[in-house]
């Protein structure tokens, strides 16, 4: 267990605030208004270091270049308290063409763990890629030759989209394999090609939530079920998202908000949610 205090004496007395205040990511800041939590994460990911390198050798971090700060702090921490070289090691930040951080903490970030994103969802985030990162992603996160990225980042206008199919589809079989990516990229298709899945196709990385026959027979709110299954993170949402013309059920858009999912709703024992244009979660009866 950590005592703070005795943290504070061990650890605080390495640290000058004038030093830290003097780092962008602290003077930025300043203005804005700065915790005193913020203001301690430095020395807390400093220390972090330095119990890694006292208990594993530990002697270098890796991350971002937003964590130059965070980082040389630790290696300084070690120099001092250990008497041991460590090293840093940062990497500029992967940015939209707009300026948006990619990343765990960003809004709509993407995990690799299937159980957090599934394969479709992993295929779906990068056939959404702005229009002007596609080259730069196809060259940052595929394996396809530089000539080919070339000319797949040449495609303007309606035809930019093979490209974006061609990224999606070779950043999920990185992660996922093929035969995931294969189905990701059917089920897409499936689902934005305007019409009913052609018999035998492979929805299953659409995501899912198997749901008690004895509550389709009760009935489900509309509100109730896209705040379940994730489509909306509130009722609030989900009534503005109606509002918009953007809640769906079997691709048919439902403009009631006291609707409720039935059995009749139910399509080989499945129902399939939209919100907005490229949102989709299916329901599963349960057997």
């Amino acid at each position: 267990d950590l005592n703070y205090i005795d943290f504070l004496r061990d650890i605080g007395r390495h640290f000058s605030v004038n030093r830290m205040l003097s780092f962008e990511t602290y003077k930025v800041r300043l203005d804005s208004g700065l915790s005193f939590l913020e203001f301690n994460y430095q020395l807390l990911q400093a220390y972090d270091f330095l119990e890694l390198n006292r208990r594993y050798d530990c002697i270098l971090q890796m991350g971002g270049d937003d964590q130059w700060a965070n980082i040389i702090s630790g290696t300084d921490l070690i120099r001092r308290v250990e008497r041991k070289d460590a090293f840093g090691w940062t990497y500029p930040l992967l940015t939209t063409s707009s300026g948006k951080k990619m990343g765990k903490t960003e809004k709509g970030a993407v995990w690799l763990d299937p159980k957090r994103t599934s394969p479709y969802e992993y295929y779906q985030y990068w056939i959404n890629t702005e229009d002007d990162d596609v080259e730069r992603f196809l060259s940052l996160f595929t394996f396809l030759p530089m000539n080919e990225v070339r000319e797949l980042g040449k495609l303007r206008g309606a035809d930019i989209r093979k490209a974006k199919q061609r990224l999606a589809f070779e950043t999920t079989a990185i992660v996922h394999g093929s035969e995931n990516a294969h189905q990701a990229q059917q089920a897409a298709e499936s689902l934005f090609s305007g019409s009913k899945p052609a018999a035998g196709q492979d929805n299953s990385n659409v995501p899912s939530t198997v749901i008690d026959p004895e509550r389709i027979s009760v009935g489900l709110g509309i509100f109730d079920i896209f705040l379940e299954t994730g489509l909306c993170k509130s009722k609030g949402e989900a009534r503005r998202l109606q509002a918009q013309g953007g809640v769906y059920v079997n691709d048919q858009r439902i403009d009631d908000p006291d609707f409720c999912l039935g059995e009749s709703d139910l399509q080989n024992r499945e129902i399939l949610l939209r919100a907005g244009k490229k949102r989709y979660h299916r329901l599963i009866l349960e057997n």
